[in-house]
C-alpha cells in the first residue's frame, strides 16, 4: 500500500470511502509524520490524541454512510484559528498559554465536514511577516534545501508552518490566513499550493486579527484539486462576520474541468520587478506558453498602480495592526507584567509580550493614524488603494484572469534578511496588490530553481470567480507536472 503520508487530499478521500484504510489508520500515520517533522519547528501544539478521538469519529460515519465531504482527513491549522479547548497563540508571548473558549468559523466548518486536527502550525507572530522567522516559538526550517547546501531555508510567511508542514508530508492540507501573500508566497517557496479566496469568501471571526479589511483564510495543499475540495469545506456565509459575503456556494471541484479554451489571461507589464531573476521571466514565459498551448489567449495589460501596492500595504496594514493588538493590554486574557500604576502595567506587559517586528508595525500604526499624519498618510494609502482596485476593475474588463510569478525569487536561508526589514517586505511586492484589491489568487508549483529550489506561478481573479482561477490553476499543474519533493533530511536531524 502507498504511503498513506504520500496520498493527495483527494486520492485520501477516495480511499477511505473504499475502506482501503480507516481513519485511525491515516490520523496515526500522520501523527507519527508530525513527530518526525519536529526539527523543521512546523508546529506550535501537536494534538495526537484528538486526531485519534477525531478519526474515531470519522470511522464511526464513514460505516453508516453520513460521511462529511473531509471525513477523516489529517489537516493541520495556522495557530491564528481559535480552536475551543486548545491552546491558540498567534505566534506571541503575549497570547503564550491562552485557551479559547469558543471555535473560529472556519475551523468549526472543518470539523463539521469531518476533518481530523493534527496540530495548530508556527507563524511569524501575529502574521506578521514573510520568511516564518518573527515567531516567539523561533523560525520553521523549510524541508527544502538549496542544491548543494546544507544551510537551513526559510519556508515563506506568515503561514509558513502550514505550508512547511503539507510540503513535507506530514499533513494531508492545512489552513492558513493571507493578508499581503502568506499563504501564496510560503506555498510558492516550499513547492505547494496555496490559495487566497475573495475577501468575505470565508468568514474572519475566531481569527486572531492583524489587518482585518486584508485578512483572508484560505488553503494549503498538494495539487488544485485538494485546494478546491478544502475550500469548499472552509467557505461559507457567516451572520457573525459583518464582511462575509451572503452568496451561494460554487461546488469549487466541478470546476476542474480541463478546458480554458477562448479564456483571455492578461500579462500585467508592470509585475516584470528590478532585478527579477532571469530564471522566473523565464518561469512566466513557460506559463504563458502552457496557457496558449491549451487554447486560452494572453494579452499584455496595465495595472499603473502597481508600484504604490506595498507603500500603501505597509501603511494601512500597520495602521489596522496597530487599532487590532491594542486590546493585548494585560487585564483580560494572555501576558500580565506588573507595573506600579496601570499604564505601567500596559507598557511592560507590551514591551514583553510584543517581539521586535510586531512593535514595529504598531508603532508606523500609531504614527499613520496620529494627528496630523492621519490625511497625509493612511488617508491617501486608502485612496491609492482605490486606484489600485480600479486598476483590476479595468483590467478584468478585457481579461478572465491574469498569471505572474508568486515570487520574484526563491527561498533564502534563515537568517539571511533578517536584519534589513525593507528587503524583507519586497518578499511580497507580486501578492500584495490582490489582498489591497480583495481579490482572488493562487500560487501552482512550476519548476525548480537553478538551486533546485520550487517556484510557483500565480493565477489572478475577479471577486467570486475562483471557478475560474482554480480552472487555470488546474491546467497550468498539469502541464508543469510538478513532482519535485524534498529529500527528508529531518528525519536524521
Amino acid at each position: 500500500m502507498t504511503d498513506l503520508t504520500d496520498l493527495t487530499l483527494a486520492a485520501a478521500r477516495d480511499g477511505l470511502r473504499a475502506r482501503e484504510f480507516s481513519a485511525r489508520e491515516l490520523a496515526e500515520a500522520h501523527n507519527a509524520a508530525v513527530a518526525a517533522a519536529r526539527p523543521l519547528n512546523v508546529m506550535v501544539t501537536e494534538t495526537p490524541e484528538k486526531a485519534l478521538e477525531m478519526a474515531a469519529a470519522a470511522d464511526a460515519h464513514l460505516q453508516a454512510g453520513t460521511a462529511g465531504t473531509l471525513e477523516g482527513i489529517p489537516v493541520a491549522v495556522k495557530d491564528l484559528f481559535c480552536t475551543e479547548g486548545i491552546a491558540t497563540t498567534a505566534g506571541s508571548h503575549i497570547l503564550e498559554g491562552f485557551v479559547p473558549p469558543y471555535e473560529s468559523t472556519v475551523s468549526a466548518n472543518l470539523w463539521r465536514a469531518g476533518a481530523v486536527l493534527l496540530g495548530k502550525t508556527n507563524l511569524d507572530e501575529f502574521a506578521m511577516g514573510s520568511s516564518n522567522e518573527t515567531s516567539f516559538f523561533k523560525p520553521v526550517t523549510s524541508p527544502w534545501r538549496r542544491r548543494g547546501d546544507t544551510r537551513d531555508l526559510v519556508p515563506g510567511g506568515s503561514s509558513g508552518g502550514s505550508a512547511a508542514i503539507v510540503a513535507a508530508r506530514a499533513a494531508t492540507c492545512a489552513v492558513g490566513t493571507d493578508t499581503g501573500g502568506s499563504i501564496r508566497q510560503p506555498a510558492a517557496f516550499t513547492g505547494i499550493v496555496g490559495m487566497k479566496p475573495t475577501y468575505g469568501l470565508c468568514s474572519r471571526w475566531g481569527i486572531v486579527a492583524f489587518a482585518s479589511s486584508l485578512d483572508q483564510a484560505g488553503p494549503l495543499t498538494r495539487s488544485v484539486r485538494d485546494a478546491a475540495i478544502l475550500l469548499g469545506a472552509m467557505a461559507g456565509f457567516d451572520v457573525k462576520d459583518s464582511t462575509s459575503a451572503n452568496l451561494p456556494l460554487p461546488d469549487f471541484e466541478a470546476a476542474l474541468t480541463g478546458d480554458v479554451s477562448g479564456l483571455k489571461i492578461g500579462i500585467p507589464k508592470e509585475y516584470r520587478v528590478d532585478g527579477m531573476p532571469a530564471e522566473i521571466e523565464a518561469l512566466w514565459q513557460q506559463g504563458v506558453d502552457w496557457l496558449e498551448q491549451a487554447g486560452a489567449e494572453t494579452v499584455e495589460i496595465s495595472l499603473p498602480h502597481t508600484k504604490y501596492a506595498l507603500p500603501a500595504y505597509y501603511i494601512v496594514a500597520p495602521a489596522e495592526a496597530s487599532s487590532n493588538l491594542a486590546r493585548y493590554d494585560g487585564v483580560r486574557y494572555g501576558l500580565r507584567e506588573e507595573g506600579a500604576e496601570l499604564i505601567d502595567m500596559y507598557e511592560s506587559t507590551r514591551a514583553a509580550g510584543f517581539g521586535p517586528e510586531v512593535r514595529r508595525r504598531v508603532l508606523i500604526g500609531t504614527y499613520v493614524l496620529s494627528a496630523g499624519y492621519y490625511d497625509a498618510y493612511y488617508i491617501k494609502a486608502q485612496q491609492v488603494r482605490e486606484l489600485i482596485a480600479q486598476d483590476f476593475r479595468q483590467a478584468f474588463a478585457g481579461v478572465d484572469a491574469i498569471l505572474t510569478p508568486t515570487t520574484p525569487y526563491e527561498a533564502f536561508a534563515i537568517g539571511e534578511r533578517a536584519d534589513d526589514p525593507i528587503a524583507m517586505y519586497l518578499n511580497d511586492v507580486l501578492t500584495v496588490p490582490a489582498n489591497l484589491a480583495g481579490l482572488p489568487g493562487i500560487s501552482v508549483p512550476a519548476a525548480l530553481s537553478e538551486g533546485g529550489l520550487p517556484l510557483g506561478l500565480q493565477v489572478l481573479g475577479k471577486a467570486f470567480d475562483e471557478e475560474k482561477v482554480l480552472r487555470i490553476a488546474g491546467v497550468l499543474e498539469e502541464a508543469a507536472d510538478f513532482k519535485a519533493r524534498p529529500e527528508r533530511w529531518w528525519e536524521a536531524v
